[in-house]
């Protein structure tokens, strides 16, 4: 059972230990949405779509459907399961620019529900 905080739903600032997980591309092309704010404002790095870059972390979702995505947003959670020092802030990933719904994305973290350091949008615990 879910029973924290949300994902804010605009971040501008983090602290030290906190991680701006955003939608990315496998290209790393970093043009818009939420991949904009994480290359301008939180280190992501033009040219890399996965994995950690700065404060930021991206999961591609520009690349295929659900099932391409899945294996991703896998990787994700098992990263933030062996980092515990930090605190990833998951934004609406794939549900902007992508153009998939949070009923479609949403069913993807399930296994991070009972994860403390991985902070989930609230449309994506509902």
């Amino acid at each position: 059972m879910y029973n924290r905080e949300f994902t804010p739903e605009r971040i501008t600032a983090l602290r030290e230990n906190e991680i701006f997980v955003f939608g990315s591309n496998l290209a790393g092309s970093h043009g818009g949405g939420a991949a904009l704010l994480a290359h301008r404002q939180f280190g992501a790095i033009w040219g890399q779509g996965v994995g950690l870059q700065g404060q930021s972390y991206g999961i591609p979702t520009m690349h295929g459907g659900i099932p391409a995505i899945k294996p991703y947003v896998d990787e994700f959670i098992s990263f933030a399961k062996s980092h515990t020092e930090l605190k990833f802030l998951v934004t609406k990933i794939g549900c902007g620019i992508a153009g998939f719904t949070t009923e479609e994305i949403a069913p993807l973290f399930a296994d991070a529900i009972d994860v403390e350091n991985i902070i989930l949008p609230k449309e994506f615990v509902k």
